[in-house]
Parts: structure tokens; sequence; C-alpha cells
């Protein structure tokens, strides 16, 4: 029985990457084995989440068009799901790793995400999405790369380079949970790491010795493309290089408008790509910094970090204060003028052979119009919960789009409301019910004190316009029609606004929330469900054989064998990538 169904699983996998080789998309396979490690990045002890033993976790490098398997084994004591933050998983939502649709992984189970990283370009990272666990790490890089027919808008740089920074506890992901649970702030954050570790010993007072800090080899005269994630808890951090300018060049999988900054405020959730020349003389290492923003600095000081970057002939280390950060502690426009100074290189291609700038998104007229408000943590039912627009959103026991294929009733709601509610506030699952190949336009408003971040998973939106205040229709005045930057993740500043575009061209169920780990725990959160009234596979892939069941489907799971299935399914999968590689190397030859 065994052999049976591997062979039938097996040809399945012939006929699904045969077909993807004639079209000239080769595939790409990973193994990940999440599970905890002990670390001490800031010199204590504590439970990290490691991929493959490592923290970070391994960068996924692929190319416009792959088809990309990743084989995830759960050796965590928990439920798990890794989602590909930027990726858009056209026409597969099932393959997005968010409650909202997936059933998690069990522990000591394994599944195998399949999708295709089809019309993108640019720099994303993946982490676990459930519980809390992205605190604990569990993250890592996903570069995807040109096509060799489509240019850069740059010369090939000598080097590339990935950095993670985050605000880091030396609690473990349980116990921040626990604090949430029991409604209470979870309070200053212990420091910041970069790439794992805590910061270079530049104070003696403010930081302990002993702690392993990150150092960046570059050589003299290179121009290197630095990627910078914050993967953080809900820490907006400033960026920035000692002595060195960063040249924007690409954010979230749009080329910019390239300029160059001494420093960059990266907000939870955001990416970047920068190229760096080491044009520096390198008479000693040179501090690179992520700092805390929108904070008490003073009180904040410890909370800093810090890495070095070494030229091959540096003449010694890195001394002497830090570079400043921006100095704006009375001028709140500082930073938001710096966010709308980013804007979109329409003349650069990106996935395709087209101009960025050729989908003219401002002259398409909007057909649908929602304000997403959140405003401080509100008491619901006797438990302290965030909000949007009045719903404090609570995750289906049966995934949304599932409950959509097997005609569940009452897994959802789908009475999301286009203005905020003005009664109480209520904890529901209700879902934004997008229309398809509409053209949406959400305001964003933050009537919290603290920086916001919003991301929404499968597309990219148009970030048209931000201010302070409150959003009006007189507001739109203002919006960027040409050339707004399009991404996955954008800021929102504390008593502000800003405002998205999107074209709803992608079917599924998309997860819309908050970065901030904390108040996105505590329902900051919807789904936009974009359904083609006329069901095609050439709309939205089927459901997945390998699908996982829960809730009101739970019967419909097979139980896996979990003294044997881990090693046996790894190894199979990597059997069939092998031969599949095979195939797709031998098919050209005979065309």
């Amino acid at each position: 029985m065994v052999l049976c169904s591997f062979s039938s699983v097996f040809l399945i996998y012939i006929t699904l990457f045969v077909s993807s080789c004639f079209a000239a998309d080769p595939f790409v396979s990973y193994e990940f084995e999440v599970s905890y490690i002990t670390a001490s990045p800031l010199g204590v002890p504590q439970q990290v989440i490691a991929v493959n033993g490592k923290f970070p976790g391994p960068t996924i490098n692929v190319t416009t068009n792959n088809n990309v398997a990743v084989n995830v084994r759960n050796k965590l004591d928990e439920n798990l799901l890794i989602s590909w933050s930027g990726i858009q998983q056209r026409r597969s939502s099932w393959q997005d790793g968010v409650l909202g649709t997936n059933c998690p992984i069990p522990p000591k189970w394994n599944w195998t995400y399949q999708f295709q990283v089809k019309d993108q370009i640019g720099s994303f990272f993946y982490f676990p999405s459930l519980n809390f666990q992205r605190a604990s790490g569990g993250y890592g890089g996903f570069i995807i790369n040109n096509r060799d027919i489509i240019p850069i808008p740059f010369a090939t740089p000598d080097g590339d380079v990935v950095i993670f920074i985050g605000d880091w506890y030396t609690r473990n992901h349980t116990a921040l949970r626990k604090v949430l649970d029991a409604g209470k702030d979870l309070g200053m954050p212990d420091g910041v790491l970069i790439n794992g570790k805590g910061p270079f010993r530049y104070n003696d007072t403010l930081v302990p010795d002993g702690i392993d800090y990150e150092t960046i080899e570059v050589h003299p005269g290179k121009t290197y493309r630095i990627r910078v994630h914050n993967v953080g808890v809900s820490t907006s951090l400033n960026f920035r290089i000692q002595n060195h300018n960063l040249l924007l060049a690409e954010t979230e999988g749009s080329y910019t408008v390239q300029q160059n900054y001494t420093s960059l405020d990266i907000h939870v959730g955001q990416s970047y790509s920068f190229l760096v020349t080491m044009d520096q003389n390198a008479s000693t290492d040179y501090y690179i910094v992520a700092s805390p923003r929108f904070v008490n600095e003073s009180l904040w000081k410890r909370v800093t970090g810090v890495g070095i970057l070494h030229y091959t002939n540096s003449k010694g280390k890195a001394k002497g204060p830090l570079p400043d950060p921006p100095n704006d502690e009375f001028d709140k426009t500082f930073s938001m003028n710096q966010a709308r100074s980013i804007r979109w290189n329409v003349s650069a291609s990106g996935a395709r052979p087209n101009p960025q700038g050729s989908f003219r998104y401002g002259s398409i007229n909007v057909t649908e119009i929602y304000v997403l408000k959140n405003k401080p943590p509100v008491m619901i039912n006797g438990k302290r919960r965030t909000t949007l627009s009045g719903i404090s959103f609570v995750n289906p026991s049966t995934p949304i789009r599932l409950a959509d294929w097997f005609k569940v009733k009452g897994a959802y709601k789908l009475d999301f409301p286009t203005r905020p509610l003005t009664g109480s506030s209520r904890m529901e699952t209700s879902v934004i019910n997008g229309t398809f190949r509409g053209f949406m336009e959400i305001i964003l408003q933050n009537n919290d004190t603290k920086m916001q971040s919003y991301h929404m998973n499968g597309y990219a939106f148009f970030v048209v316009g931000m201010d302070y205040g409150e959003w009006t229709e007189n507001s739109r005045g203002t919006y960027n029609k040409w050339d707004g930057i399009a991404r996955s993740t954008t800021q929102v500043y504390p008593g502000a606004w800003t405002a998205i575009l999107i074209s709803l061209d992608n079917v599924g169920v998309w997860n819309i929330r908050t970065e901030n780990l904390d108040s996105w725990y505590l329902g900051q959160e919807t789904y936009i469900r974009v359904v083609n009234p006329e069901p095609t596979n050439k709309t939205e892939l089927p459901l997945p054989d390998n699908a996982l069941y829960c809730g009101a489907l739970s019967k419909l799971q097979k139980p896996e064998d979990i003294s044997s299935a881990n090693s046996i399914n790894g190894s199979r999968t990597a059997l069939f990538l092998t031969l599949l590689m095979i195939i797709c190397a031998v098919i050209p030859i005979f065309r």
C-alpha cells in the first residue's frame, strides 16, 4: 500500500513539474527543520527557534518564476506555520502560511509548501506566523533574483549581504504570550539584535562584556547590495552605517528612485535594499547601528543594536561614539518626509520587460473604499484586545478559504464595515468582501500613540499618501498618483493616516494586519476575500493534495505516523526533487 501511494504521488509530482520544465520555469527545493536551540544573543541563555539549527535561518535564493518547494518539519512542541512576507502566492493562498488560509502543522509532523514566485523580484523574508513565535526567531531571508533577460537598474553589485534587525526580549515567546494574555504590556525590550547577535561593546557601561556581535567583512572599493529586514516585535529602528551612504535601490519587490540616505527608519516587517560602496580609508572598523525610534531615547539607550563593518585592510577596531541618529525629537515631520521621498522607479523593469510605471495606478477608478482605524487596546468581554475599526479578529477554527471550498457554514462573517464602528468594540471573525478585479482604496488611520506598520499578504499595494491628523475626503488632493512606491508593508505614524491602493487581481483570502506582534496577537487584523465568481484554474489553483484539515473538517485529516513520517517523507521529498531536477535538465536535450 505504501509503495502504491508513493508511486501515485510521485507520478503526480512528475506530471506537475515536467509541465513546469516545458514552461521553462525551474524549481528549487529546500528542507527546513524548525526546532528549539539554546542561545545567548544578549548574554543570557534562552530558548530560540532555529531553522536547520541556525538562527537566523538559511536564506532562500531563487529567480523570478521559479517553482519553490519547502518541506517543513515541525520539531517544536506546538503548532507551526511558516509565512512568506511579501511573496504574493499568485493564485495560491493555500500556501500563505497564516491561520485564515492554512491549518497548522502539528508537532512532529512535516508539510511541504509548493508555490511559484510568479512575476516577482526583490528582498523578502519568511517567519513563523503563529503563537508569537517570531519573537523567538525562526526567520530567514528570501531573495528573488531577476531573470537574465531582464536588466537591473544598477551595476551588478560585488556582493550580497542580508541583515536582520529587530528588538529582542530575553524571555521567549511563550513567556511573552503569558504577559499579553494577563492583560499587560510587554514593556521595553532587552536589546536589539543584528543577525541574531547582540551589540558590539561600544560602551562599557551600556553593553556587558562577552556578548557575540555581528561582523560583516568587505573589500575596499567594492559595492555591496545590503538587504535589511526589521523582523522585530514592535520597535521601529533607524539603520545606519558609520561614514557610509546608503543608496536606496529596492524595497519589497519594487525598484526605487535611487537616493542616498545617511540613515533610514525601518519599521517592523519592512525590507530595503541599499547599494553601499566601501569608499572609506579603513583607518578603523565602522559601526553598523540599529537604534529605536519614536520612544524616549534617553531611557532606551541600552536597546541599541551595534555590529561591525570590517574592511579587509582595516587598521584597527571601531571606537568612539556611535553615529548620531536623526535629530528630530521636536520635528515629527522628518521621518514622514523621509518616507514620502521613497518613490517608485517608473522607468525600470521589474520582473517583466515592461517598465514598472506602465501600470498607471493613478488613472484607475476606485471601486471600494475601507477606512481601517486602530486605537489603544480596549477591554472586550473581560479581555484586553486590540481592534481594527472596532472589531478584534478571532481566528477561525476552520480556515476561511478551506471553509469556502467545502461549503462550511458559519466559519466566518463577510460583514467587515467600510467605516469604523461607532458603538462598542466586539470580537468576531469578520472578513472584508473584496471584488475580483476591483480597485480598493484603504485608509489606515492610527489613533494610537505608538507607531504601527501594516502588511498585506498576496499583494503589493501603492502607498499614495500619508499625513498627520484624521483622513478626510479632501486628503485625496495630496495623493501621489504617479510614482508612489509599490510594497507590502507600510508605516502609519501615531495620530496619522496612510492611504494605499490595491488592484484586486489575485484570487484568494489574504491577511491584512499590523506587523507589531503584540497588537497582531491581540486581534488587530482581518482578511480580504477575493473570489472569482467563475471558478477556473487560471485564476486560482485547486486545493493542494497535501492540504491539512482542522476545525469542522478535522475528520478529513489522515493521521501521520509521527515515528517515521518525518524521515520517510523528508527522504521522499528529496528523492522527488532530485529526480525532477534530472528530468528538467534532460528534457531540453530532446526538444
